[in-house]
This record gives structure tokens, sequence and C-alpha cells, in this order.
């Protein structure tokens, strides 16, 4: 426990999200006034990974340049990774998934202790749509992990994993740096980028969001205004940290197409002594969003609670909203508190990381989820709407018997 303490104090992180950062784990490592010079300080490599087309608009566009010990291609050939990894997908057709209107719910998963699973392997996919391929869509991912990836590194070359943690900590190391995330907390690794997860709590489970062909941003406020729900100020990114050792053998596993493929290095990936850019990976404390809700009369719809969105080419609509219903005070006269009914042109995926879904009185547990889809009628429980129908009746005898 004190090891963890202190490892937990000597990670240091950098504010803001969308921000241009420049971090450094040697002073003097970084190159002035230049990206790529002849020879860079401290006889590193410059590699910039860009999750972005050159040509996009200098407002959307995204690169890091890394300065690391040994180039990222120094690697044997990718193969087929063996065996396959069956209950990952990245193809949603009719071919490969089934589609139902019905509305779908899980019990918490267990955690595997034998075999113990790593990150990859507790990976599976739960819902989705579209095409890694074809670079558009999104899918749906739950983990269920035992044990720490050891000796290997994964790259996501699909998408953009957007990770919440419901149980145990995750000590997620990435070419940028290190970041200890925690239940409650999110964790974002932008698309391209190699990282491995170690499980300091030991067994650890929780939920993905994987997006195709774009990236996570603020979701704009409208008529909120300048503040409020999630501010740039509270995403943090790692500061620079590396390794350099020789590790025959060395695992990079790939994900590209929905499929997994391997290939082996002699040293880690994690060799980067220094970096600048805007193309980082990030973690987010759901407890720093700041909610808003009616103070009259009605239900606001979930859409406030918006923490991230990936867009889609058709304003005002989403290829992925990341939603919570965080702890919030509803406050408001003759109105009908849980969730309304509704049928929703959007699907919606649910998992519960800790305490009581309010529109769900039994049944709905930490770890579990639900799925409704595309215009399926979903709302609350009968057991939970004649419980607040019967305090709503209370309430208008008393008020009755005080007049």
């Amino acid at each position: 426990m004190a090891a963890q303490q202190q490892q937990q104090q000597e990670l240091r992180y950098l504010s803001g999200l969308g921000n241009t950062f420049s971090s450094e784990a040697v002073p003097g490592s970084l190159p002035v006034g230049q990206n790529s010079p002849l020879v860079c300080p401290r006889g590193l490599y410059a590699e910039q990974l860009s999750g972005t087309s050159f040509t996009t608009p200098r407002a959307q566009n995204l690169r890091t340049w890394l300065y690391r010990i040994k180039p990222s291609v120094t690697h044997e050939p990718f193969h087929p990774r063996s065996p396959a990894h069956a209950r990952l997908v990245g193809e949603f057709d009719r071919s490969t998934a089934a589609a139902t209107p019905t509305q779908l719910r899980w019990r918490p998963p267990e955690v595997p202790l034998d075999p113990p699973l790593d990150f990859i392997d507790g990976l599976y996919t739960v819902c989705g749509a579209g095409s890694s391929f074809l670079r558009h869509g999104y899918a749906v991912h739950m983990y269920a992990a035992s044990k720490s990836m050891d000796g290997c590194a994964f790259c996501n070359a699909d998408g953009d994993f957007l990770i919440v943690p419901q149980q145990g900590r995750l000590l997620i190391t990435t070419e940028c740096g290190k970041m200890l995330v925690s239940p409650g907390e999110i964790v974002v690794i932008p698309q391209g980028f190699r990282f491995a997860i170690d499980l300091p709590d030991g067994p650890s489970r929780g939920y993905v969001s994987e997006i195709f062909g774009t990236h996570f941003q603020l979701p704009d406020l409208g008529p909120i205004g300048a503040n409020g729900l999630a501010s740039p100020r509270d995403f943090l990114s790692p500061t620079a940290w590396f390794e350099q050792v020789h590790r025959p053998g060395y695992t990079i596993v790939h994900k590209y197409g929905g499929e997994l493929f391997t290939a082996t290095q002699d040293f880690s990936p994690f060799n980067v002594v220094a970096w600048h850019g805007n193309y980082v990976p990030y973690k987010y404390d759901l407890s720093r969003f700041c909610p808003f809700n009616t103070v009259l009369f009605d239900h606001g719809d979930p859409s406030v609670n918006t923490v991230l969105t990936a867009p889609t080419d058709k304003p005002g609509v989403a290829l992925l909203d990341f939603v919570i219903f965080p702890p919030r005070w509803l406050v408001a006269e003759n109105t009908f508190r849980p969730p309304y009914y509704h049928r929703n042109c959007m699907s919606e995926f649910m998992g519960l990381i800790y305490g009581i879904y309010e529109a769900k009185a039994d049944g709905f547990l930490p770890g579990g989820a639900s799925l409704h889809s595309c215009m399926t009628p979903h709302g609350p429980d009968t057991k939970t709407y004649e419980a607040t129908i019967s305090r709503a009746d209370t309430l208008i005898t008393t008020n009755a018997g005080l007049d």
C-alpha cells in the first residue's frame, strides 16, 4: 500500500483538453525551433504520431512529436495473433452480428481467475455499428481482467478507446507517460498510441467505448453559456516517462480492422524521453462534472449530461455520446422525477459504476449493463413508477389535510 501511494504521488499530469503540451523526462531532450533536426538532442529519434490528416484545418489538426531512444519501426513483421480473439468484433453487418430491438440487460461479469486474463484477453464486444475498415461507426466493449499485461503493449489502429473502470484501478503506461485511473474516472487512449495496463488492486472490470474515424471532444454548450458540464482544465494528460531496457521478445499487439496482429521487438515501446503536441492520452474525474437540471417543472433531456462527444458531418448528430448521470439535485414541481418513458433515434448502452440507477429499482447492478436499441421503448420499471406515483399521492393527501 505504501508503495502504491508513493507511486501515485510520483505521477505528474498536464492540465487541459485540446492544449498543445511539451514534456521532457530528461531536460534538454526537446529540439528548439524545429521538429526534426538533422541530429536530435541526446541522439534521440524524432517520430510524429498524427491523429488527423496532414491537411486537416489547424483548429482540428492533431499530432504529437515523440523523441525516442529507438524508432517504432524497428520490429519484426506483423502476423495474425493465434489463437484469434473470437470475442472482439470490428465489423457490424448481418453476416457477423445479430440485430434485435429487444431491451437487453447483462449482469456484472465474473472476473476470470483461472486462467487469469490481462486487459487484451479480457476485452469482449457487446454491441456496435458500422465498420472499423470503413472508419465510421463505434463498438461498445466490456473487460474483465485479473492480471497485468506483461511483456506486451496494445495498439488500437481502429479508433479511440474510452475506458471506464468499474472495479479496480488501472495503471496505464503510454508512450507519453503513465496515468493511474480509478473507478469514477475515465481515460481516453487515442488511436495509434501504444499502451500497457497493470492492475495495482488485482482483478478489474469495466466498460470501453471505441469510435472509428473521429475523436472525442467536448460538446458545445449552446444556451448553457461559457461554463458548466466538463471543464477543459480538469482533463489530465501524462508527463514524459521512459524506460531504456533490453526486452527480447517484447510483443506489440496491434488491433487493425477488428482483428489482432502481433509483432516482436527487443526493446520497450515506452522509450519516449520527450514529446510535444496536442494528440495525447488523457483522463478525467467524473466527480468534477458540473450538471445542469430543471428548477421548475418537467425533466431535462439526457443530452444535458454529455461529458464527451464524437461528432459526425451532420450538425447535432453524434457518432457516439458519452453521458453520465451523476449524483445531483432534482428540484421540480409536479414532475415525474425518474427519466421519462421514451423512444430514441439513438441506441443507448448504459453501465453502472456505483450506486443505484433511479429508473431501475432492482436488477441493475454495478458492473452490469443494458442496451436499448434505436426506437425501442424504454423507461422506469413498474416498481420504480409505482413508488414514485405513491409518493406523489401521499404529498397531495398531506397538502389537502393541511388545507
